[in-house]
């Protein structure tokens, strides 16, 4: 991209060019409580069909994260307990992110398509403040026990474990397809 069509970017296009998935060498700086939820307070003006704002989210703070760490871990086979409890404990929280599950699969859409966007938008304005995230999908997700232990209802659905850490040194950018190669136009 040309620099002068760089320099034109506005800031949001800059931002979301910028963001980066945080998957390690965070640093000892604490993630509160507070800052999660200014963060998601202003990520839920996502899109939402209906209003529904299918979403909630349970926040998994450094102080508890060595129980919480173990107790997942215990829902792997014995041989690989010991890693999955070392990789759990890798980042400084965790925001466990809880889709509604209706009955109706265009509602369903819309809910994944909503929560989606919600995260999307909480990961943007934590890249400002330099806090990484990562969402991550790792079969505990979809561990019956796992929903147990956070009392993850019937008609729910655990969307992902998000890792939080502040960090200093921004992982290398990972070049995009451009999108012209995805890109056509209907002709009838």
């Amino acid at each position: 991209m040309s620099e002068l069509v760089e320099k034109q970017k506005s800031e949001l296009a800059k931002i979301i060019r910028e963001r980066r998935a945080v998957k390690n060498n965070y640093t000892d700086k604490e993630v509160t409580e507070e800052v999660v939820l200014e963060l998601l307070d202003d990520a839920s003006w996502a899109p939402t069909h209906g209003m529904r704002q299918p979403w909630r989210f349970i926040f998994v703070h450094q102080d508890q994260k060595a129980d919480f760490a173990k107790k997942v871990a215990s829902t792997y086979p014995e041989d690989k307990q010991e890693n999955r409890e070392n990789f759990l404990n890798e980042p400084n929280a965790f925001l466990v992110a809880i889709m509604e599950v209706p009955d109706n699969q265009k509602q369903w859409d819309e809910n994944f398509g909503a929560i989606s966007c919600m995260l999307q938008n909480f990961w943007l304005l934590a890249w400002e403040r330099k806090l990484g995230v990562v969402w991550r999908t790792n079969p505990h997700v979809y561990e019956e026990k796992v929903k147990e232990i956070l009392d993850v209802k019937e008609n729910e659905k655990i969307v992902g474990f998000v890792h939080l850490g502040y960090f200093e040194e921004a992982p290398k950018k990972k070049e995009r397809i451009p999108v012209k190669e995805k890109f056509s136009v209907y002709k009838a």
